[in-house]
């Protein structure tokens, strides 16, 4: 993630309007191998080999693209957990005070569930792509919070048994581990957290529950307050199953290296962690030498939920450069994902898969 606070692709895409593609047309990762380029024999997905550690191997997707058939070929065929980048956001799901539309999050739901792949939720209280009716105004404390608790308990409600985890809150703290003055927090203050997770237990107590976001990957300012937070939390047992390290990572500020400590500080207080919105940018053009640090970085990423027994999964943030968000907001930059424009794997793709070998 850039160093000032910018959103994906994903999340900056309006469109969600698209045909679904016919469920269960492809058969799930976990039942299914495919060819090795150049050699015709069978190799295991993404998805089997991270399961053979006992972990995950996700993509995100949104919903413009599940016209292009093959793409959903890859998407169905590699990952065992699809993240919707924009379908189940709450501009989506209630674009109108008490009128809410699943249209697009359950197309996605539906589209998981014919390849026999989970569902991480994205996401229930963030500052952004917020509808006007929730900006536009200003709220009582007392109002707000009638709002707020019917939109996660109408949503969480609506996907009860259908999805595995929820990003309850997202992007909750500024780079320097101050709180970011949203209008839930102006409002309601910082216990908006504890109560938007106690909301969401209430209405699916099956779900795993995150707090998510960027930078924090490194140990430092950010995730420290993530870190205190989350000893709070569960010292009032406040119901909190995992911290989501987005990791939209970018050659150009360096790698962070304190990621397994990271991950490790966090399973010690009781809780999962996650890699759930991974991508590795870099300055246009590509060059080799970027790709093949790109691969590295990718390597080191999955190696270091690998080790860390508590770190249950890897989500990469779409998984082709033909659907990544970067250069609409990073216009000199791209070449972000695992597979190319034209759905080619590049050296990242092989250096996930000798990690996970």
């Amino acid at each position: 993630m850039p160093r000032t606070a910018v959103r994906t692709r994903l999340g900056l895409a309006g469109a969600l309007a698209a045909v679904l593609v016919a469920a269960g047309a492809v058969a799930g990762p976990a039942a299914q191998a495919h060819e090795r380029p150049g050699h015709g024999k069978p190799q295991p997905s993404l998805a089997e080999l991270a399961q053979r550690h006992g972990r995950y191997f996700g993509s995100a997707t949104d919903n413009p693209e599940l016209t292009d058939a093959a793409y959903t070929k890859i998407l169905g065929r590699e990952f065992d957990m699809i993240t919707p980048g924009n379908g189940m956001k709450w501009y989506a799901t209630e674009p109108q005070q008490g009128v809410f539309d699943w249209t697009a999050g359950d197309e996605i739901v539906a589209l998981a569930r014919g390849h026999r792949q989970k569902v991480r939720a994205h996401t229930l209280v963030w500052h952004s792509q917020l509808p006007d009716w929730v900006t536009g105004r200003q709220w009582t404390p007392t109002e707000l919070r009638a709002v707020l608790k019917k939109h996660i308990q109408t949503e969480v409600r609506h996907y009860r048994g259908k999805v595995y985890s929820w990003d309850v809150v997202n992007e909750a703290f500024n780079e320097d581990g101050t709180y970011r003055e949203t209008v839930f927090y102006k409002t309601l203050g910082p216990g908006y957290i504890a109560d938007a997770l106690r909301w969401a237990h209430e209405a699916d107590p099956r779900a795993k529950l995150y707090l998510n976001d960027y930078n924090i990957e490194a140990v430092g300012p950010k995730s420290d307050a993530y870190y205190a937070l989350a000893k709070d939390l569960k010292a009032r047992h406040v119901p909190l199953d995992g911290i989501g390290l987005q990791a939209h990572l970018a050659l150009q500020y360096g790698y962070p290296t304190t990621l397994p400590d990271n991950l490790r500080r966090f399973a010690r207080l009781g809780l999962d962690t996650a890699l759930t919105e991974v991508d590795v940018r870099m300055l246009m053009p590509a060059t080799e030498e970027k790709l093949a640090q790109q691969a590295d970085w990718y390597r080191d990423l999955t190696t270091a939920c690998l080790t860390v027994r508590r770190c249950v999964g890897v989500t990469i943030w779409d998984f082709t450069d033909k659907y990544s968000w970067i250069p609409a907001v990073f216009p000199e930059e791209g070449a972000a994902l695992p597979w190319d424009e034209q759905l080619a794997p590049k050296p990242a793709y092989r250096a996930i898969r000798e990690a996970l070998n």
